[in-house]
């Protein structure tokens, strides 16, 4: 099977998380700083992808990650995992984001 390897890692779309925006959810935005800045999710924490490993959470409750286009918040995806969080990719990231952002331009 072509997708073996991330068949562990749930992931959404940007529309099915801009659904969940009504609820107390946890959006780690992945990318680094300047990318950050220049548009995110209100609700997205900047936790870029090389400090990801001393993330210190809640492991029960859901953990979204998004980036740009989605290979580095799958990275950071399982390597949360691995550390016992339940998390879930946002595929596309912020290229296919069509809610409302904080920052930029």
């Amino acid at each position: 099977m072509m997708f073996g390897l991330f068949q562990t890692i749930p992931s959404i779309t940007t529309t099915a998380l801009e659904a969940e925006l009504t609820k107390n959810i946890t959006i780690l935005d992945v990318r680094n700083p300047s990318e950050y800045r220049s548009g995110h999710i209100a609700k997205a924490i900047n936790v870029p992808l090389n400090k990801i490993s001393g993330y210190k959470g809640a492991k029960e409750a859901p953990i979204y990650l998004i980036c740009q286009s989605g290979m580095r918040s799958k990275s950071a995806a399982k390597q949360l995992k691995k550390m016992g969080y339940n998390v879930i990719n946002v595929r596309g990231g912020m290229s296919q984001w069509t809610g409302k952002i904080r920052g930029g331009k």
